[in-house]
């Protein structure tokens, strides 16, 4: 009788036993998936961060850069009078880098590898100097270059197309033995570029080139204008296309026509040379007056 107890309590165990294996493995394998569903997760994360980060890092908004060219080789740099870097160029999302090379050994350059770029003439980035007689026609255009001690040469330039920057890219280069080299390279650490306002000329009366942007495209001004220099402050007169402007705002202030017959003509100040003037002037020609945001910009002819 005890021994038939035994047999049913041992049964009874054995059972229990397997029941709370069972239920084990099963919170085992729960517990397992919710961790590899955790890292999937945070590595998606981690990704899609990254991705993020790179497309930030590899548009720019429209503008004009100063930026460093790095290479992986002495035989292909910026020219030591640029100090490595070049010009950076972003107009409607593209971007375009201008680089001057420290000579003309370079006579082409590929987008790509060395081993594709015969087979892609239409897009290398220049086109292949002529045969004799004529070495020189068709070659790239120089960029003069001038040193720190004043010295100015001649060397091959070259616009170079980019879809992102501060990322290395495949470049291949031509040497004047026709035979190309592969290399790595890309355009870095790209910084807006300082305007350079030109210099206010002495006093006197000058002729300069005018520029005028903004509203419709159907106004225009004449150019060249007569500028006036006095005490180190510029005027320039500003004659309209149209008789129906009758004032402009230039820095707050509110200027007059300086005539009453034929097309609106106003004396405005010019704070500096190459650099635009933001305006605003009202005209008359619609049932409403309108006073309407242009840009001036002026240099010296």
């Amino acid at each position: 009788m005890r021994c038939k107890q035994f047999l049913t309590l041992s049964a009874a165990t054995l059972i229990l036993a397997a029941a709370l294996t069972g239920c084990g493995a099963s919170s085992s394998t729960a517990s397992s998936a919710a961790a590899s569903e955790a890292a999937s997760s945070a590595a998606s994360s981690v990704a899609a961060t990254s991705e993020a980060a790179s497309e930030a890092a590899a548009t720019l908004p429209d503008g004009v850069y100063t930026a460093d060219f790095e290479t992986d080789s002495s035989m292909v740099h910026a020219n030591e009078a640029c100090d490595g870097k070049g010009t950076l160029t972003v107009k409607d999302g593209q971007m375009t880098f201008h680089v001057s090379l420290a000579s003309k050994k370079i006579v082409n350059l590929y987008l790509g590898s060395a081993a594709d770029a015969d087979a892609n003439k239409a897009d290398w980035l220049r086109p292949p100097p002529p045969p004799p007689p004529h070495p020189h026609q068709g070659s790239p255009p120089t960029d003069p270059v001038t040193s720190s001690d004043g010295t100015t040469e001649e060397v091959y330039g070259y616009d170079i197309p980019l879809t992102a920057v501060d990322e290395d890219f495949a470049l291949a280069i031509l040497g004047t033995k026709g035979k190309w080299y592969d290399h790595t390279v890309s355009v870095r650490n790209a910084e807006p570029k300082a305007e350079e306002a030109a210099e206010t000329p002495a006093d006197g009366e000058y002729s300069v080139n005018v520029v005028l942007e903004g509203g419709s495209g159907r106004a225009s001004v004449d150019s060249p204008a007569a500028l006036t220099v006095a005490d180190g402050r510029m005027t320039a007169a500003i004659v309209w296309s149209s008789p129906n402007y009758d004032y402009m705002i230039v820095d707050g202030e509110k200027y007059l026509p300086t005539n009453t017959e034929g097309n609106s003509t106003f004396e405005i100040p010019v704070s500096a040379l190459g650099t635009p003037l933001s305006v605003v002037a009202d005209t008359v020609a619609m049932s409403t007056p309108h006073e309407i945001e242009y840009t001036l910009t002026f240099t010296l002819n």
